[in-house]
């Protein structure tokens, strides 16, 4: 999915009458992406499948479909993606329908933090001019992700329908234990005892820190 222009929290994860689900994951995620504006066919809420070529579907239906089938999938956005309220849903439902990354021109603070939290990577472009560079029916692949470091660029393979491959140097804000958090899954299963460097689950005694692995609160350097 490519969002165009502005895609707020409400956009990805619309309120109203969809508040009343905010304790079901599962049924306030057929919300997902419902206000946000399709770059490749100006609808809203809506796409192709990749998997069938179907046209006009929901974002939420591809999703699972997507997840089912066990295949991975990503947002591309605009900038300022994120923007508005703080509402965790519109990182949440993405994670919970198998987006693994998010990659922008440009991060609303509060939700970046949100995405990574849930374990989903949240990517900018180095030149914002490369978000034009997707179009529909690409397929990507997020490379290197196993020697993924803090403000180490992140390269992004880009291959095309007519077998044509593109590679986009790309950022990220993550700390080390964000890292951790990513390879974990998300936060709360970085509850466990994890090692920083590889995310693997470790016993507590066996755990050795970095000072750069403690943070006074997440995102936050001491």
């Amino acid at each position: 999915m490519k969002t165009k222009g502005k895609t707020t929290t409400d956009h990805i994860s619309p309120a109203g009458p969809w508040l009343r689900y905010r304790g079901h994951l599962d049924k306030i995620s057929d919300n997902m992406l419902l206000g946000a504006s399709n770059a490749f066919t100006g609808e809203t809420g809506k796409g192709t499948n990749p998997l069938t070529g179907a046209t006009g579907q929901p974002l939420t239906k591809i999703a699972r479909e997507l997840k089912a089938a066990g295949r991975r999938w990503m947002i591309v956005g605009d900038e300022n993606y994120g923007e508005g309220s703080s509402r965790e849903h519109a990182a949440m439902s993405p994670r919970y329908l198998g987006c693994v990354a998010v990659l922008v021109r440009s991060f609303a603070r509060i939700h970046e933090t949100n995405l990574k939290k849930q374990g989903v990577l949240p990517l900018t472009f180095g030149n914002p001019a490369d978000y034009e560079r997707f179009d529909q029916n690409d397929r990507i692949t997020i490379s290197g992700l196993h020697a993924l470091e803090p403000g180490k660029p992140v390269t992004v393979i880009v291959k095309k329908p007519d077998g044509r491959v593109e590679e986009i140097q790309v950022r990220h804000s993550l700390t080390r234990e964000q890292i951790a958090w990513f390879r974990a899954g998300s936060a709360l299963n970085a509850g466990a005892a994890v090692d920083p460097s590889t995310g693997a689950k470790v016993e507590m005694h066996d755990v050795k820190l970095d000072p750069r692995d403690t943070k006074a609160k997440p995102g936050k350097d001491v």
